[in-house]
């Protein structure tokens, strides 16, 4: 298997502390994760092994994620296992695209510069089956939309939290 890799980098106008609060803090992660959607955490344990429990509510239905974290180094970085899941927080097939990958592997990296921080997320298919990483080869130009997104609503709200 080939590494494939998925890598959106950001530059933000925030100390890297609370930036890293942005992405650790349910009620500061809800402000910006799925924008556009009215974005639960149902858990979210930000220590190696622990969950995070994602409902995100749009389109008149439910749609979960469940994460894993494998590493925490606060504040430099976070590696977490992805996947989409039932309600009952049981890894699942993503139900839109029934060959996109079951597991990706996440890679956020915060580093400081100055009064800036600069973030680099990367998302690699794991353990994938081929029509898995395909799918994800074919999806990869359009992840930076939903992703994009999600970047200006956070370079918003670290805006106001130090306005």
């Amino acid at each position: 298997m080939s590494l494939l890799e998925f890598i959106l980098e950001r530059r933000f106008n925030a100390p890297r502390e609370l930036v890293w609060r942005s992405w650790t803090e349910p009620d500061l992660l809800s402000r910006w994760y799925g924008p556009g959607v009215e974005t639960v955490i149902h858990k979210l344990e930000v220590q190696p092994g622990g969950l995070w429990l994602n409902e995100m509510k749009y389109g008149g239905a439910s749609h979960y994620q469940r994460v894993e974290f494998k590493e925490v180094a606060r504040p430099e970085k976070l590696v977490w296992l992805h996947s989409v899941s039932d309600e009952n927080w049981r890894v699942i097939s993503n139900p839109m695209m029934p060959d996109w990958p079951r597991v990706l592997l996440t890679t956020v990296i915060f580093d400081q510069d100055g009064d800036q921080t600069d973030v680099r997320l990367v998302w690699t298919p794991h353990e994938a089956s081929r029509a898995e990483i395909d799918c994800f080869a074919g999806a990869i130009s359009g992840l930076d939309m939903g992703w994009g997104k999600g970047m200006d609503v956070l370079a918003k709200l670290l805006e106001e939290l130090q306005g």
